[in-house]
């Protein structure tokens, strides 16, 4: 088995904007090198000056340099057939099969991460860069931040894991099964292992444990994993794996309480790494306001998103049936009510319905008592109920309840418990806010399985 240590220099940190500088490739046939090639590369970009001090690689060592595409054969034919390693392998691979790509060559190999292996074999080092492990270690380095150096360094860390993995860590990375490689340097295999294959709530960590990001998933190992393949070389995805150290995680009993625990929680925490959650919003709302001569007017406007609506609709028509319920219940001015536009009195005045609050026959006051009762008829109109389904066990039922239009909470009940007690109901729930984006995914849901859906 041949191994292709490789390092690479480069002229940032995402390889879909940063070109490579200079490449070493040490080929190590599990005892020692027995084969090199190191190159530097024009990247056809230049190098920034932080960059160049780091490395001491300037533009004009690089001028006359050979651009990628002109040793992309050679550095294909070193990597293809052996197994590529690196120090945070991720990093180096995925610069070189980008440029591969770009030059028409599918590298397609296996890869072993030293980071990860030296977690493994060498455990309790304060520190895992190569640095600071081949320091602990007594590992020379020469040249440190050039890719030969760095890659001799490495290649000599490999031959003294190859040395002390009596375990066969190695082998099982390789194994064909094993997505070790795929996971993010600084990601314990252990902390995959622990998530369940059930819905819930997942948050990625950094190194002092802050939330980078939240995520919610049908089977919370499947999704967790999923974000670790894929090609995505740009920065945001490379500098989100890279600071990944730790995942905790919440199991829900259902995907649908999944989906309400994250929103929420990012609204909590609003982690860097989460985009703006997608919302859904009712396009129109009946409203309540008191105009200049004291008259309390309903009416039906598009959604405002600082006013509390007393009541959501998605289509006008039906927003519209719903008042001209009111109106004939309670005796209401379809004038006032914005039914009726252009004329002096409403229809409902001249055949003797209305009392005349359109013309001010009636009183403010008067009038506004009826549209009160309107209000409360309204509030008695708008639906309690519960979402039963399944729980995190056997023994128990999740439990999700609107009252009065408003989403109250979720939680888990009993399966003996009542459930047309609302009160008993909520000592048991925890409480969440209410938006049309939550009430939403729940009418939906009701509508899809009302077997599930309670009144109360």
């Amino acid at each position: 088995m041949l191994y292709a240590v490789v390092d690479i220099e480069t002229t940032g940190g995402f390889a879909s904007g940063n070109g490579i500088t200079e490449l070493s490739i040490q080929v190590h046939d599990g005892v020692s090198i027995i084969d090199s090639y190191e190159t530097l590369i024009n990247p056809q970009q230049d190098i920034p000056e932080y960059i160049e001090a780091l490395t001491g690689i300037s533009n004009a060592m690089v001028r006359n340099a050979p651009v990628f595409s002109e040793v992309a054969e050679i550095i294909y034919n070193y990597l293809h057939d052996k197994i590529f390693v690196a120090h945070n392998v991720n990093f180096d691979f995925s610069f070189i099969k980008h440029q591969l790509s770009l030059s028409g060559f599918d590298l397609q190999c296996k890869k072993i991460c030293t980071v990860r292996l030296s977690r493994k074999i060498l455990p309790g080092h304060s520190s895992y860069s190569l640095g600071k492990l081949c320091n602990a270690l007594n590992i020379g380095i020469n040249n440190r931040h050039r890719a030969g150096g760095d890659a001799e360094a490495t290649a000599e860390l490999l031959t003294l894991l190859l040395e002390s993995d009596h375990e066969g860590i190695i082998s099982q990375m390789l194994s064909r099964n094993s997505k070790e490689q795929a996971l993010p340097p600084n990601l314990s295999r252990a902390q995959i292992d622990k998530l369940p294959l059930c819905p819930g709530v997942y948050y990625f960590k950094d190194q002092k444990g802050k939330i980078i990001y939240i995520g919610k998933a049908k089977s919370i190992r499947k999704r967790v994993c999923s974000h670790f393949t894929g090609t995505n070389t740009g920065r945001q995805r490379q500098n989100f794996l890279k600071d990944i150290h730790s995942i905790d995680f919440e199991v829900c009993g259902t995907e649908l309480m999944a989906f309400i625990l994250e929103e929420s929680e990012i609204k909590k925490h609003w982690p860097e790494n989460n985009r703006a959650l997608k919302r859904f919003e009712q396009k129109y709302g009946l409203y309540v306001f008191e105009d200049q001569s004291g008259y309390f007017r309903l009416g039906i406007d598009k959604h405002r998103k600082h006013t509390p609506a007393l009541y959501s609709f998605n289509t006008i028509l039906e927003g519209h049936n719903l008042l001209k319920l009111l109106i004939k219940e309670h005796l209401l001015c379809e004038k006032l009510c914005f039914i009726q536009k252009n004329r002096q009195a409403c229809t409902a005045h001249e055949e003797g319905n209305c009392a005349g609050a359109c013309v001010h026959k009636e009183s403010a006051a008067s009038y506004n008592v009826r549209v009160k009762y309107a209000i409360k008829q309204l509030e008695t109109m708008l639906p309690t109920f519960a979402v039963i389904d399944k729980g995190r066990n056997e023994d128990e039922q999740s439990c999700l309840l609107v009252e009065q239009g408003k989403f109250y909470g979720m939680g888990y009940i009993s399966n003996y418990a009542d459930i047309h007690e609302p009160g008993q109901l909520k000592s048991a729930l925890q409480p969440f806010a209410s938006n049309d984006y939550i009430l939403h995914m729940i009418r939906t849901h009701a509508e899809q399985f009302p077997q599930k859906k309670i009144a109360i």
